[in-house]
């Protein structure tokens, strides 16, 4: 019980950040050269100094790169007609084509918007270098963006508070749910019947053990978020532990109604993990919620973990205060009063 309660959120906390990332880091490319000009040499070294594109083969023939993407040796073909570099001025201009495997469409909107990056720029350079000038410029509106609360686009500052969320659920819940029902297999259920205690202060004292022990690893969490991570914490750590508090009552009363209607832990666990599945896909924490079905996003009022993972990115990344997070925290309360209600209710105390 102890590995599964410290050392496995540790080892997960560690590996999911790293791993559950949409961020492209190496695009294969296979290049269609049919200029062979400085300036399209030049083009090819910029993609491939931006650290973002790695050449991997050079291809004869559009056939020829189609057939290597296929095979999936490329995620991209960079072609370049005979016409590239004599006409400086159409740099930029569509004179260059780019053909993108698009199975991923969010990883092929990435590739997109870096390679279109990298050509626009190097189009500016070829020109000033040529001293090209446009006669009677229209114009220009200059737009300087500013990035705030994640101004690196690290996306481990996006998911680190999503996935500490999600291991305090899953150990919460998971441990809380077969309970009651350890204490049914092993007959000990029996003895704590014939006892003076109340229903209320039985699934009290099941819930207070795992409710503490759930806070203590989103602190270890939150220290490792911190050291490994370097995660900002701009937000009040008193109102993360607050919300901390009253979510995991939720969680906790859910597993404990669980472990009531269950006879085995088997049982349990097949009940707990099918709620929290749809608990996470639902969630926001790998796709926003405003991209979802109009009926997604209305089930998801009922989704405890996306009112949390809320609250967890908006205190911790953009400091927001007790009065900006109020509504979701209404609906936390409102949700453990209902399912330790339920978890109350439906434990049978039968004295024999």
């Amino acid at each position: 019980m102890l590995p599964i309660i410290f050392v496995m959120p540790v080892v997960q906390l560690l590996v999911l950040s790293f791993a559950a990332t949409f961020d492209v880091k190496t695009i294969t490319v296979t290049v269609v050269d049919n200029s062979n000009s400085p300036e399209s040499q030049r083009m090819i070294t910029e993609l491939s100094a931006s650290g973002y594109f790695e050449i991997v083969s050079y291809s004869a023939s559009m056939q020829e790169a189609d057939e290597s993407m296929l095979r999936g040796d490329a995620q991209m073909i960079l072609g370049i007609p005979s016409r590239f570099g004599r006409d400086l001025q159409r740099i930029g201009q569509g004179d260059v084509q780019i053909i993108i495997n698009a199975e991923d469409g969010a990883t092929a909107g990435i590739i997109q918007a870096y390679s279109t990056r990298i050509f626009a720029s190097l189009g500016q350079k070829l020109r000033m270098e040529e001293g090209i000038i446009v006669s009677n410029p229209p114009v220009v509106i200059i737009s300087e963006p500013r990035h705030w609360y994640n101004p690196g686009f690290r996306y481990t500052t996006y998911m680190v508070p999503g996935i500490l969320v999600v291991l305090v659920t899953m150990i919460g819940m998971f441990l809380s749910s077969m309970n009651v029902v350890r204490e049914k297999e092993i007959g000990t259920i029996e003895q704590l019947n014939v006892t003076p205690i109340k229903k209320h202060q039985f699934i009290v004292g099941k819930l207070l053990p795992f409710w503490l022990l759930a806070l203590v690893e989103l602190a270890i969490g939150l220290v490792i978020a911190r050291i490994v991570f370097d995660l900002p914490m701009v937000g009040s750590l008193f109102l993360v532990f607050g919300v901390a508090g009253v979510y995991l009552i939720v969680m906790l009363g859910i597993g404990l109604w669980i472990s009531t209607m269950t006879n085995t832990q088997q049982q349990a666990m097949f009940i707990a993990w099918f709620f929290v599945v749809i608990f996470i896909l639902l969630s926001g924490l790998f796709t926003p919620v405003e991209s979802m079905p109009l009926w997604a996003q209305q089930v998801n009022r009922l989704n405890p973990i996306a009112y949390f993972i809320d609250v967890m990115r908006r205190v911790m990344l953009t400091g927001a205060g007790l009065v900006d997070v109020l509504p979701q925290v209404v609906s936390l309360v409102v949700f453990a009063v209902v399912v330790i209600s339920l978890a109350v209710r439906r434990h049978r105390k039968v004295v024999s």
